[in-house]
């Protein structure tokens, strides 16, 4: 059942389209409108048999194929000892049955940049749940017209709602603070004077995590990371990110409120709201598996961290980076993966310091690949070589057989690459890999980047298993 699934959901590749990668940067992928063909009656005469249920002769395929390491060595060693990669140089393969044979190179563990992610939301939709949502509030403030926006962490919170055009080719749906301001609106009769508050305590901690490089934040390669950020944190100008998200997001808010006819007095403060207070509207995110799918095609760090920080409060209470790459350790233990060796800073992978071994991520992404499984958006989330998210433009080189056989989340950093997914082989067997350098000269990241796609296509040009005893 694995085997079928997997070779669904990489066969669908197509279905790009519902990604923001599809329609926008391959208009060709979008998909034709279906209309029902007409009925055709049979002709005079002719008696036709009653309907009845077929009885199914197809069996699944079956997943118990045992992985042939001599084969996948001689698949992929000669691209992972390209000497672009550098000095230190992992990989892992194996099949999608748990506990199965594994063939490896290198000593296992690696600095896993934006791999790190599988890790966060795996954990996330264990401890959470795929069909959890988050809400985005505002209730009355202590004054009689004092109103104040609750963030709930809503990874994908935006400003303003999409167009008409950007329903058809954003996935997945989001909640926005403008709608929220309509409702407000409405539930305050339409007009008046208010003051806007706004809470985003459910988050504790710095909000620039001290495991990032001192520069990431104030250089606006991430946004700092509260409970009510809209737009990921991001100025309108596409360019900058704002110092204090919060107060960008009520500032949009309360733009929004004056444009739905309530006057605003004053600019907007932070506050703490009883928990019994009165609420006057409210908007709900799509629900985590999409939104973990959203964030691992386009590898959204400001999205990844507010999901590690969900993970925090649901195993300690508390929503900070260090709580948050606590609960990820620990859920994935619970889940029965060994993470004894893996050391974890951040949830989104900018942190050097992360280490994780290959054995982790393989586990992973076997546990996430099974036919009952709340984990199942790390696989369908994943990248499609050559035609979605972060592997929309790669996979150029080597077997082009890759393209659409290979779902991989892409890690980078100055100085590290990295590569985890499921490569279908040539014989029909899902396997999964880890392929990773963290030692790369900075002249060579290109060709480094390179080695390592080469590498998992080689894998989907091999038969790499063979059948059980």
């Amino acid at each position: 059942m694995p085997v079928l699934l997997v070779l669904a959901l990489l066969g669908a590749c197509v279905g790009a389209y519902r990604f923001e990668w599809g329609p926008r940067y391959l208009p060709g992928l979008a998909a034709d409108p279906v209309t029902e063909p007409e009925q055709v009656l049979p002709p005079a005469g002719l008696e036709l048999p009653a309907w009845s249920t077929p009885t199914p002769e197809v069996q699944a395929a079956s997943a118990a194929g045992v992985l042939a390491p001599d084969r996948v060595a001689k698949a992929v060693t000669k691209e992972l000892a390209d000497p672009d990669l550098g000095r230190h140089v992992v990989g892992a393969v194996s099949t999608l049955t748990p506990g199965s044979e594994v063939w490896t190179s290198g000593d296992g563990t690696y600095l896993p940049a934006s791999t790190t992610k599988l890790l966060t939301l795996g954990a996330a939709l264990a401890a959470l749940g795929p069909d959890h949502t988050f809400t985005t509030r505002v209730v009355r403030g202590e004054g009689p017209r004092e109103v104040v926006l609750v963030g709930g962490g809503d990874p994908l919170l935006a400003s303003k709602p999409l167009t008409v055009a950007e329903r058809g080719s954003t996935y997945p749906a989001r909640a926005d603070v403008a709608t929220l301001a309509v409702e407000v609106a409405e539930a305050l009769g339409g007009t008046g004077r208010v003051r806007v508050r706004f809470d985003d305590s459910l988050f504790s901690g710095p909000t620039d995590n001290p495991a990032w490089r001192r520069d990431y934040v104030p250089d606006d390669i991430v946004s700092p990371i509260t409970a009510l950020m809209v737009d990921s944190g991001i100025a309108p100008d596409g360019q900058e990110r704002s110092d204090d998200p919060s107060l960008a997001a009520a500032q949009a808010f309360a733009t929004a409120l004056t444009a739905a006819g309530v006057k605003v007095a004053g600019a907007p403060e932070r506050v703490v709201v009883n928990p019994e207070a009165e609420e006057l509207a409210s908007v709900e995110s799509a629900p985590l598996s999409e939104v973990a799918e959203r964030i691992l095609d386009v590898s959204d760090n400001e999205g990844a961290e507010v999901v590690g920080h969900h993970v925090g409060l649901a195993t300690s209470g508390t929503g900070s980076f260090e709580a948050g790459a606590a609960g990820v350790t620990s859920t994935l233990q619970d889940l029965g993966i060994d993470t004894g060796g893996d050391r974890l800073h951040d949830g989104s992978g900018l942190s050097r310091r992360n280490r994780v071994s290959t054995a982790t991520l393989l586990a992973l992404l076997q546990g996430a690949s099974g036919p009952d499984t709340d984990l199942r958006s790390l696989v369908t989330g994943m990248p499609v070589a050559g035609f979605t998210g972060s592997l929309t433009y790669r996979f150029d080189e080597g077997p082009a057989v890759a393209r659409g056989l290979v779902r991989a989340k892409t890690g980078t950093l100055t100085g590290v690459h990295a590569l985890a997914g499921i490569a279908v082989g040539r014989d029909g067997t899902p396997l999964a890999f880890v392929f990773a350098a963290d030692k790369v000269a900075d002249a060579d990241r290109y060709d480094a980047q390179d080695a390592l796609d080469r590498a998992a296509a080689a894998l989907a040009a091999c038969t790499c298993s063979q059948p059980a005893a």
